[in-house]
């Protein structure tokens, strides 16, 4: 409603002046006005509140402390009914929108009334009050900002000026966080022609109250002198903008822990699409995109569908939080799931389900920027990629398409559709000749999914054209990312379209598991294209000797297809394999090869990062399992593209080094026999190695050195390792520490290696010393010497899996120092320090704990699969010190939250824990430590 006439007249209980002051909701709202924000209630409350107020401070206080109660009231049945509702985002977010106009319009009252009346004001001294920004749509999530424009007609007046000043006061004390500008009309179109963030949030100006006809002069001024002739700078600069917004947050639409309003496929592109088709076609609301030509009905429905989701998923982010917060970050995600009302169910957790769902709007959204992108240059307000314009040599297409703003379209669309086959053949023409599918290409195929039938997909003609995008253009990704968003991949391979836009709720996984299938097979091509030669010289070599690049491709395509079932994933995975290798043409030989590979994925990483491989017990393990060299090559090069496809920070040196030993070992044992991998020979090789380098000593010290180790030191630790100890031990004496602690570059980690004599509980004090200057181990082994010292190595990385820094080595040598000469106790120094991030606490990882007394000839190994945290190796070594339990060598594999550290150990008579009441006994005692410590993590 317009301000009222007649400011200065007395607010009456039984007449109340506020009304006018306040603006018809745009929009329904969640519950009804009144329950919200009941204009003739607070009428009376502040005609009350204001009898007896003395001076313009009174009146401020008594005015603010009738709205601060009315506004929390309004919040509190807003997240009520939302709580009731809590999908139904669009009235909410109008009716946090409205309860601000509201109180935006009851202060303006006040200052107008009140402090700073005026009866007759002159023409200079009009003003409007305006919302800007997401409040001038009407859409408020519970803590978003208020922006306002305070609007004079050609100067800022005293009077404007005291009026501004007074409201502003009484927002504060509000607690409202309001952006405020006061302009001239003049003013707005300068700074609009200056700054493209103001020309947008001008864009979507709302009258809330004021001299209407100075708020109707400048939307007409600014359609008339400034949105009407720079349509297309506006969104180059709007593109710019979002580009530069998108490579903030990571440039991937499937970031783990999405920004709901900025990231790629938020709020902030549906925004982007508003403001340009406000710009460019002066539509007042999303559904006139429709009439304008630029959506279809469903493409509209979609867009509201997915503004509906992310606002539903930005209120419950607020309102959790109490504040303003847009990043669903690990803790919050569940939270989130829980108040939307997803539940656990078919083996998966709620938060998955609803992270899932977030995904698939958010691809949505980037195939409508697509289509309204592509409508905008085929009007000519926005200019192709310049890329496009400037490699305008065009390449021969088929006489089926036609080439539309450089995008490949289809001539006769019945023509087209007449044979299935070519919903799969347009990809093989796109990759073959390089260019983009046009929008309307994208809507043809996904209005025309259930064409990709049995019928389809079994003939010889679908699969051959399936396998060579594959397999021929050297770039499968693009075909297979564009087909899985249009939904064509998931019709072709109907079982795949179960992992579409599903997330695993964990932190080693950066994407949802159909992207990591594409990362993967990317990564294949571009080691087939040479891209990768130096960091994966093992994977390229084996990929240019030759392999069945038809079963590796497959089995990449499948390897994780079995996810987010009950079951276990390789198990079902290989089931599914067995089904859908023979509909894509493959011979039996080769079904079988990829069916093996998608059961056994993880076998190799998991040998390689979770058992000794210098024991000739794991390599004869691991060469029985593969059986040939094919099958070793082939999962070699599967095992890297995978850890590669996790993550951009999870592949390092550390994991290409076990790897390629493995490989090699593996390789050896293949071709050479299994009984050649052995101890002895080990060991004789590696005392020639060292009796070699050590030339220059003396004959007797080099004897000495060679003669003091046991088997298991010989065959356990490199070169390198053994030529540290050497120094270390040389003329060491009994009550000395010895340390050497250097960058070890080709594992990216520091090797710590320590000599010193031996006592029981070593090991635990070492790790208790290293966990305390926040150092991770990653593997480590110890030995004692037939003369009575322990020499024990430890590789440690710090928290981004980087070799620990060098100015951080003093300390750690004097933390090590304090704790082996029992000047300090690890455990009550790592209370502090041992704890679990609030992002990371609604993380499940259930303990796990097992014996092997048959993966090692000498030793019993204890896996014991947990959460992470700061203490835990310290406390594991403890217990087993406790125990009498002798530590050989432990590796430690971290996956996020979730981390497996593995035990090779003997009893105290040397021998394996054969007794099952002692594996009993010692697997409570590790659990209690476990859950201890957690509890002792989360309340810290």
């Amino acid at each position: 409603m317009t301000l009222h006439q007649d400011p200065s007249r007395a607010l009456a209980s039984n007449d109340p002046a506020l009304a006018d002051f306040v603006p018809a909701p745009a929009g329904s709202l969640i519950c009804s006005e009144t329950a919200i924000f009941d204009v003739s209630a607070v009428a009376e409350a502040l005609d009350a509140a204001w009898v007896g107020a003395k001076d313009a401070a009174a009146l401020r206080k008594a005015t603010v402390s009738v709205l601060n109660a009315a506004q929390d009231k309004g919040r509190a049945t807003i997240a009520a009914a939302i709580a009731e509702a809590p999908r139904n985002a669009r009235p909410a977010v109008r009716s946090y929108a409205w309860l601000t106009d509201c109180l935006v319009t009851s202060v303006l009252f006040t200052a107008q009334t009140k402090l700073h009346p005026n009866p007759n004001p002159t023409e200079g001294e009009r003003i409007a009050i305006l919302a800007v920004g997401g409040y001038g749509r009407a859409e408020m999530s519970p803590h978003s900002d208020v922006d306002l424009l305070f609007l004079a007609p050609h100067k800022i007046s005293g009077w404007i000026e005291s009026l501004v000043e007074s409201m502003l006061y009484m927002f504060w004390d509000l607690h409202l966080k309001v952006g405020h500008s006061t302009r001239t009309i003049r003013d707005c179109i300068r700074l609009g022609r200056e700054d493209f963030t103001i020309r947008t949030a001008m864009l979507e100006l709302r009258y809330l109250a004021g001299n209407r006809d100075l708020a109707t002069e400048l939307h007409v001024k600014l359609r008339d002198e400034l949105f009407r002739t720079t349509a297309r700078e506006f969104i180059e600069a709007k593109l710019q903008e979002r580009a530069e917004r998108h490579r903030k947050q990571g440039g991937q639409r499937y970031v783990v822990e999405p920004n709901i309003k900025e990231g790629k496929g938020g709020l902030r592109d549906l925004h982007t699409l508003f403001w340009i088709a406000k710009y460019v076609h002066g539509v007042r609301n999303t559904a006139d995109l429709v009439k304008a030509g630029v959506f279809t009905a469903e493409e509209y429905r979609q867009f509201e569908e997915a503004e509906t989701f992310l606002y539903a998923a930005r209120n419950a982010l607020h309102l959790i939080a109490g504040r303003p917060m847009d990043q669903l970050t690990f803790d919050l995600q569940v939270e989130v799931a829980d108040r939307l009302g997803y539940i656990d169910h078919s083996g998966r957790r709620a938060v998955e389900h609803f992270m899932q769902d977030f995904f698939r709007h958010a691809t949505r959204v980037g195939e409508l920027t697509r289509i309204f992108l592509t409508s905008l240059e085929a009007q000519h307000v926005k200019q192709e990629p310049a890329l496009q314009r400037l490699f305008k040599r065009r390449r021969k297409i088929d006489e089926q398409y036609e080439l539309v703003h450089n995008r490949l379209n289809v001539l006769d669309r019945k023509a087209f559709l007449a044979d299935k086959l070519n919903l799969l053949r347009v990809f093989e023409e796109a990759l073959r000749t390089g260019y983009l599918l046009h929008p309307d290409v994208m809507r043809l195929i996904s209005a025309n999914l259930d064409k990709i039938d049995n019928e389809m997909r079994n003939t010889p003609e679908a699969q051959r054209i399936f396998m060579d995008l594959l397999l021929k253009h050297g770039n499968p990704e693009r075909a297979l990312r564009r087909m899985n968003e249009l939904g064509v991949l998931g019709a072709f391979i109907p079982e795949f379209q179960y992992i579409v836009a599903m997330m695993q709720f964990n932190m080693y996984h950066s994407y949802t598991v159909d992207e990591h299938t594409i990362q993967v097979i990317s990564n294949l091509a571009q080691i087939e294209r040479g891209e990768l030669t130096d960091p994966l010289p093992l994977a390229t070599s084996i990929l240019e000797a030759g392999v069945n690049r038809k079963v590796l491709y497959v089995a990449m395509l499948l390897h994780d297809i079995g996810k987010g079932r009950p079951e276990d994933h390789s198990i079902i995975g290989a089931q599914i394999a067995r089904k859908v290798a023979p509909r894509l043409g493959l011979k039996p030989a080769e079904c079988e090869t990829v069916e093996w590979l998608v059961r056994y994925h993880l076998l190799m990483s998991d040998m390689a990062q979770k058992r000794d491989i210098s024991d000739p017990r794991t390599v004869r393990d691991f060469a029985k399992a593969v059986k040939t060299r094919e099958r070793l090559d082939l999962l070699t090069v599967l095992t890297v593209c995978d850890i590669r496809g996790v993550g951009p920070n999870v592949w390092n040196n550390w994991k290409a080094v076990l790897l390629r030993n493995l490989h090699a070992q593996t390789a050896y044992a293949l071709e050479h026999g299994l009984e050649e991998v052995n101890r002895d020979a080990r060991e004789g090789e590696a005392k020639k190695v060292l009796r070699d380098k050590l030339s220059n000593w003396d004959a007797s010290e080099r004897r000495k050195e060679i003669q003091r180790h046991y088997g298991p030191y010989w065959q356990g630790l490199p070169l390198s390792a053994h030529l540290v100890f050497a120094e270390l031990l040389k003329g060491i004496k009994a009550d000395e520490i010895r340390a050497d602690l250097h960058p070890d570059e080709d594992r990216d980690a520091t090797r710590a290696c320590f000599a010193l004599t031996d006592h029981h509980g070593i090991f635990s004090r070492l790790a208790g010393a290293l966990a305390l200057v926040g150092a991770n181990v990653v593997d480590a082994r110890t030995y004692t010497s037939k003369d009575g010292y322990a020499t024990a190595v430890f590789w440690i990385q710090d928290n981004d899996g980087n070799p620990f820094e060098q100015a951080r080595l003093p300390r750690l040598r004097q933390m090590i120092d304090k704790i082996l000469r029992g000047e300090m106790g690890a455990r009550q120094a790592l209370d502090s320090r041992d704890k679990i991030k609030k992002r990371e606490s609604k993380f499940r990882v259930p303990t796990s704990i097992s014996f092997d007394n048959e993966g090692s000839e000498i030793f019993t190994i204890i896996e014991v699969d947990t959460r992470d945290r700061p203490g835990l190796l310290y406390d594991l070594t403890r217990v087993l010190a406790a125990n009498n339990v002798s530590i050989a060598t432990a590796q430690i594999a971290t996956y996020g939250a979730q981390v497996v550290d593995v035990f090779y150990v003997k009893d105290m008579f040397g021998m394996k824990f054969h007794s099952e009441s002692k594996r009993r006994t010692l697997e409570k005692k590790l659990r209690e430590a476990i859950d201890q410590g957690a509890e002792r993590a989360r309340s810290a």
